[in-house]
């Protein structure tokens, strides 16, 4: 990634060499496991319209062992484009700080962040895109694989913001990757067609289907997210209904392979979307998921703070 102001918002604007570069920095990061000074005198401001536990503490810690600062600007005290326009906002926090990490409803408001602040801004989530959970499940697939390509990664679910990125991230690495979801409860068009497009580049397949029983056959990977999103809670009691047959459980399981890991990007609903037992069970990752989101995102503000 080319040293100068660079804005992280979605995983499709990197190149595979791009995203192997930032993987090769979080494995040497990982290992190391000790603070730096790589990023000594430099603060990172968070502004987040949604509350979060791992997005919040992974940037947080990371900034501090990378030797900066971070600055938690919450709902209250940071009212996006109410209080003062977000042109205003991006403008003026770029004379104090040296990124910007936004956690927002409107992936417009992230989009307009980017365009006026005059220092990086990166994507910690929006209700279209979460680019920093898809590379870390990338970088963790590859930790446990050794690999990306010649993978069959299946995604069970909402066609939510964690699934747009994840197929971008899939589409430019190679991964074989169907994507299962309800009828009327697929990924955006918009999205399904970036990424089929990517993949053609990189000769893999995205494949979109309602079956699940047949989906995971053969499959390496078994990917689950809640089916109810923050700020969906009114969706509750339809998005239940629809979903009836999609929850990874054992029953389901015992129709893929033996050795499939299960992957869940967390928090998760328990014995809604997963059942405990495979959550809790031996072939489940999710913790090895959540802790790198630390050392990905630290390899990211390296490379764009420097």
């Amino acid at each position: 990634m080319k040293n100068k102001k660079r804005d992280f918002i979605s995983i499709k604007d990197l190149t595979k060499e791009e995203i192997y570069e930032i993987f090769k920095l979080a494995e040497s990061l990982k290992a190391k496991r000790s603070a730096n000074n790589s990023l000594s005198g430099k603060t990172l401001a968070l502004i987040f319209q949604k509350p979060s536990n791992r997005t919040r503490v992974s940037f947080e810690v990371g900034m501090n062992q990378l030797g900066g600062n971070a600055v938690y600007l919450g709902p209250h005290e940071m009212e996006l484009g109410v209080r003062e326009s977000i042109r205003d906002a991006a403008k003026v926090l770029s004379r104090y700080i040296d990124g910007l990490v936004a956690r927002t409803y409107k992936h417009q408001d992230i989009i307009d962040l980017a365009k006026s602040a005059t220092v990086p801004v990166i994507n910690g989530l929006s209700d279209l895109l979460h680019p920093c959970q898809g590379l870390s499940d990338l970088f963790t697939i590859k930790e446990k694989f050794k690999k990306l390509d010649s993978v069959k990664f299946v995604f069970i679910g909402d066609g939510n913001n964690v699934l747009h990125s994840l197929m971008h991230g899939a589409a430019i690495m190679g991964l074989d990757m169907t994507v299962v979801t309800p009828k009327g409860h697929g990924p955006k068009a918009e999205i399904v067609d970036e990424a089929k497009a990517l993949s053609k580049r990189s000769g893999s397949s995205i494949t979109l289907c309602n079956k699940p029983d047949e989906a995971i056959k053969g499959a390496d990977i078994i990917y689950t997210d809640v089916w109810i999103s923050m700020g969906q809670e009114q969706e509750r009691e339809r998005k239940i209904k629809d979903f009836n047959g999609f929850q990874v459980n054992k029953e389901l399981l015992a129709k893929a392979k033996k050795d499939c890991v299960i992957m869940h990007c967390m928090p998760a609903h328990r014995n809604e979307e997963i059942t405990d037992d495979v959550i809790d069970g031996p072939n489940s990752i999710v913790l090895d998921q959540a802790e790198n989101r630390l050392h990905v995102q630290k390899a990211i503000l390296h490379l764009l703070l420097r």
